[in-house]
């Protein structure tokens, strides 16, 4: 296919995408509010009405949708593949992790069945009429006298998927090593999949380098304000009110202004409210108040035992319900698994078990929680007071990011990829550190996983998270979290070479809280 006709199905497909939008309406009225208003001639009209939906600000809105259609492009056909026909899209080239990832999604939902037989409950029921209007009432206040969960237990954590990770293998590639893979005899991923080093990172990351001022750290130091927080308030105003997205993106490299953070994560993830968006959150809200779904008593429970125990995100517990329970109906999240190496897991409508016609997606976005899966949103609640604003930028941060961290997939970006850049990276930088760790049986990527997983949420401070998910957002890569990994093994180097276990050794990595992201990121990049 040439560059010409590429091009030309780009942009047919972008106005497909266009025409059903809000935006398109309102474009559209604009413009003809734009010809009433004018009273040039004909021959000069569509000039004037270029002119006067540029200076009210429409031509920006339509550049960032484009850009934002533009990324959403660029993800599907890097994950993409077709086959021999030339036809079927393969949303993972590697039909051995395609396996992995399908067998994985069945024993999911068998684990989910089976709890569904044991404690004698369906998938999902119809709520009553009284518990509509009593869970109405409370809807703000969903901690208080919320259901019984005793019995209800996470469906898979951290550990489980750690191990479906380790312990997928080529099996077209024989190996005379123990460890399964020629390149990787320390390590516990034996995938053999190109990741960068750490030159090419450095190079992916030079904005963070110590030659540059950076939110984060020269705000905390002994530089005079009026040197850098002052000058960084003020170029943040413009990047605001120039309201175009790579600018944006561009900008937050360095950080982002603890007062700005809000504005500036929407603009990159091109998040701009409008009536439609607050009425489908009530209409999401009213699916929640009809039906009573068992991912409901996982998100519940999922929780009660990550933030609400957490000292930072107790006071949040009503805010994550919020979130959480409208996700789980919205269907606009199955869209993500048109690059997802993952499938939208399928029940069935009961008495019709094997009927195809008669399966539905369970849950309605085809996401079943894992244990700490509400840890994705707890930071957030720092930034939004809005509910409705609150639930699309976690939609959209996991629709971007997130899900790749609990699929089993190939992508650059995916937790398998991550996962083995942190053994190189580790292996390349502290070799003496990683062979005494695999010496004494403590591979440290069984310590690491849980923090990849996550993307650290609920391992450091809050607000070092949120400096972390500002590189995330604004380098557009998950691959910031590996080089923290290692950056923490790096600074904890000393103490780790001592241990003889590992329990030793996930005691000395146990509080994270006191670490200093950008200075530790630094460190690892630019140190050597």
């Amino acid at each position: 296919m040439g560059s010409l006709e590429q091009q030309e199905n780009v942009f047919v497909n972008l106005l497909c995408s266009l025409r059903p939008s809000t935006l398109f309406n309102e474009l559209l009225c604009a413009a003809q509010e734009e010809v009433k208003k004018s009273n040039h001639r004909i021959s000069e009209l569509k000039t004037t009405v270029y002119s006067g939906l540029a200076a009210a600000g429409w031509d920006r809105k339509l550049r960032n949708v484009i850009y934002h259609f533009l990324q959403a492009q660029s993800k599907l056909s890097k994950q993409s593949a077709f086959s021999t026909t030339g036809t079927d899209l393969i949303k993972e080239p590697i039909s051995y992790i395609m396996k992995a990832q399908l067998a994985w999604e069945k024993k999911i939902l068998k684990s989910l069945n089976s709890m569904c037989t044991e404690l004698t409950i369906p998938l999902a029921r119809a709520r009553t009429e009284k518990d509509r209007k009593d869970m109405a009432t409370r809807w703000t206040e969903l901690g208080v006298d919320g259901p019984d969960l005793s019995q209800i237990r996470p469906v898979y954590a951290p550990k489980d998927f750690l191990d479906v990770v380790i312990n997928l293998n080529n099996p077209n590639c024989v190996s005379s090593g123990n460890a399964g893979t020629f390149d990787l005899p320390w390590g516990l991923i034996h995938v053999s999949l190109k990741v960068k080093t750490l030159n090419e990172l450095r190079i992916q990351y030079s904005d963070m380098a110590i030659t540059h001022c950076q939110t984060g750290t020269d705000d905390l130091s002994d530089i005079p304000p009026e040197l850098f927080e002052n000058d960084r308030t003020k170029l943040g105003k413009k990047v605001l009110a120039a309201n175009h997205a790579p600018i944006t993106r561009e900008f937050s490299k360095k950080g982002c202004p603890i007062s700005m953070r809000a504005e500036l994560w929407c603009q990159i993830l091109g998040v701009e409210l409008t009536k439609v968006d607050y009425l489908y959150y009530e209409q999401l809200k009213g699916y929640v108040l009809q039906h009573d779904l068992l991912v409901d008593s996982l998100l519940y429970k999922d929780v009660k035992l990550t933030a609400t125990n957490d000292d930072q995100y107790f006071v949040f517990e009503d805010f994550l319900y919020q979130v959480l329970l409208p996700f789980s109906r919205d269907t606009v999240v199955l869209k993500h698994f048109a690059y997802n190496s993952a499938t939208p897991p399928k029940s069935y409508i009961r008495g019709k078990l094997g009927m195809e016609d008669y399966a539905v997606t369970y849950p309605p976005n085809g996401v079943i929680p894992f244990h700490g899966f509400a840890m994705y949103v707890a930071p957030l609640c720092y930034l939004y007071n809005d509910i409705v604003q609150l639930y699309h930028v976690f939609r959209h941060m996991y629709m971007h990011y997130f899900f790749r961290l609990h699929s089993v997939s190939s992508h650059p970006q995916g937790i398998v990829a991550l996962s083995l850049l942190f053994e190189t990276l580790l292996q390349a930088e502290e070799p003496e550190l990683f062979y005494h760790l695999k010496q004494v049986n403590c591979q440290p990527l069984k310590i690491a996983f849980k923090w990849l997983m996550r993307a650290f949420s609920g391992f450091l401070s809050s607000d070092q998270v949120l400096l972390l998910w500002d590189r995330i957002l604004a380098f557009d890569s998950l691959e910031i979290l590996p080089v923290l990994a290692v950056a923490i093994f790096s600074f904890r180097k000393t103490n780790l070479l001592k241990v003889q276990s590992m329990n030793t050794a996930e005691a000395v990595l146990a509080d994270l809280f006191t670490l200093q992201v950008v200075p530790l990121l630094q460190l690892s990049l630019f140190s050597k």
